[in-house]
């Protein structure tokens, strides 16, 4: 089995999905490039790959809700990772302010009946 890591399938990056590492509470998802993944890896905190910036950053650095890597998995096509973590500091991970970036909810569409698990 090959253990590279496959940044080709999106130009040199790596989704890495951000879950706490108690609740499983999905945090976060950002982009690393190998030199932010390798980056996480050796220091044991997340770094990411800033596509806006050009740059590598370190999530934290600033506001010191830093977030420590406890586990470290990819999926089955080795081209996404999922980094469990413990959030230090005040626990905001998200730059709204809020512990988890997905807050915003969405309308579905589909009919309430058809709802799986739903009584008729």
């Amino acid at each position: 089995m090959n253990q590279e890591i496959d940044f080709d399938k999106m130009q040199g990056l790596l989704p890495a999905i951000v879950q706490d590492a108690g609740s499983g509470e999905v945090l976060m998802l950002g982009f690393m490039n190998r030199e932010a993944f390798e980056q996480t890896l050796r220091a044991g905190y997340v770094t990411f790959f800033s596509r806006t910036r050009n740059q590598l950053w370190t999530k934290g650095e600033t506001s010191g809700n830093r977030l420590e890597v406890i586990s470290a998995v990819t999926d089955c096509d080795r081209d996404t990772v999922l980094l469990q973590v413990r959030v230090q500091g005040k626990g905001v991970v998200c730059h709204n302010g809020t512990r988890s970036c997905f807050t915003e909810r969405l309308p579905l569409e589909k009919p309430a009946a058809q709802t799986e698990g739903s009584l008729p």
